[in-house]
């Protein structure tokens, strides 16, 4: 049985900078995991370039049943240090809306560099190696793989969440979770398209491919301002993945259509000056004219002239835009999520180290532990933070 200070299982965003945070400190460190390549989610997020982290990480674009928890690794290593890494790297990058950074050329950039911060810490990665059995033995963790047998007295569990499993996501670290008695919170997909109920997916689904700027509103209040996309099944987009993470099962949510604008007072203006324009040519300049075509078709709007509209009638159509109330029949599941919602509660862990109160020796760091953030580089900065915290307590 090979012997290490340290075993990290899952070669994932956060098990792989926990590991080099760990070598570096002189550990001796072993990642395993069952895939063929290392940072597999990486390489395709933010459409093959990698939403690394924020300009703007705060606490609160966190959910977690402990507003509290996230805040001491975040703290500790912040975005700030992660950017001083990739410029380390030399790294081209790009800020593309509300403080994501992007890498200019690739997402390989990014795994390219933690396999360097690997390989100069002196982390043993062993790939295509799955874990059949896991045991502790006074001191030290024990485990059987498809590899050999391995034991360390720090073993990390960095094995993520169930969101994407063409990935190989897994229910695995929640496994290892229930094994050595620590809580669960229930988990569901996170920033994920909606999905059509049955009769609006007949009124709408022929407006796929159809974008546009809005602000949603959740039944709790929350409230999200990008660009939605319309899809056959559903519909999609940054703000909608963002609420969504906020929506639950048969709630509603609210759609202004023309955020930051009153759509009645621009009607009662073209109706002064151009009383004859029909309605639908009106709004057609405005909101996307398919939209408004099919609106028209579904009896959701007039056609009428504008000198024949009262200001009841206007009234009436702009609150119909700036309130226009969907409710999702579900959403697209993990299939296409970009995290899990839930996980390893964390008033079983340490939120400075990550380490298990009860277990010694046993960490868990990334998207396993209830910790999910926005959209928009905000979880793969918990997962720096939260596996350099771990690296340096292991």
């Amino acid at each position: 049985m090979k012997q290490f200070d340290v075993i990290i299982i899952g070669a994932g965003a956060a098990g792989l900078h926990c590991a080099a945070t760990a070598g570096f400190r002189g550990r001796k460190v072993l990642l395993l995991d069952n895939a063929k390549k290392i940072g597999r989610k990486i390489l395709i997020s933010g459409g093959g370039r990698c939403n690394f982290t924020n300009y703007n990480i705060e606490p609160s674009a966190f959910l977690c049943t402990n507003q509290h928890f996230c805040k001491s690794a975040l703290s500790r290593y912040t975005q700030w240090d992660f950017i001083a890494l990739v410029d380390k790297y030399n790294i081209a990058y790009h800020e593309k809306t509300l403080g994501q950074l992007f890498c200019d050329d690739s997402a390989k950039d990014i795994v390219n560099m933690l396999d360097a911060q690997c390989r100069d810490a002196g982390v043993t990665t062993q790939l295509r190696t799955e874990i059949t059995g896991i045991e502790k033995h006074q001191d030290n963790f024990e485990l059987t793989t498809s590899q050999g047998e391995f034991s360390a007295p720090s073993l990390v569990i960095a094995t993520g969440g169930l969101s994407m499993p063409k990935l190989g996501a897994t229910s695995f670290g929640y496994k290892v979770a229930e094994q050595f008695k620590l809580k669960m919170t229930d988990t569901c997909a996170g920033l994920v398209p909606f999905t059509w109920q049955n009769i609006d997916k007949e009124n709408y689904e022929c407006l796929s491919g159809i974008s546009l700027p809005v602000s949603i509103t959740c039944e709790d209040g929350t409230n999200f301002s990008e660009d939605m996309l319309f899809t056959h099944r559903g519909l999609s987009g940054p703000v909608v993945l963002q609420v969504s993470s906020y929506w639950s099962a048969g709630q509603a949510i609210a759609i202004d259509l023309l955020p930051g604008e009153d759509l009645a007072t621009q009607l009662n203006a073209a109706r002064e000056s151009n009383p004859k324009q029909a309605l639908k040519t009106c709004l057609s300049q405005i909101f996307p004219k398919r939209l408004i075509e099919r609106l028209i078709e579904l009896n959701k709007l007039t056609d009428l002239p504008l000198k024949q509209l009262s200001e009841k009638d206007i009234k009436s159509v702009s609150d119909y835009f700036h309130r226009w109330i969907i409710k999702p029949n579900g959403t697209e599941g993990y299939r296409t999520a970009e995290v899990t919602l839930g996980g390893v509660d964390t008033d079983e862990l340490s939120s400075k180290t990550m380490m298990a109160k009860n277990v010694e020796g046993l960490y868990f760091i990334g998207e396993v532990i209830d910790v999910s953030g926005w959209l928009g580089g905000y979880n793969f900065q918990w997962a720096w933070s939260s596996g350099w915290a771990c690296g340096q307590a292991v």
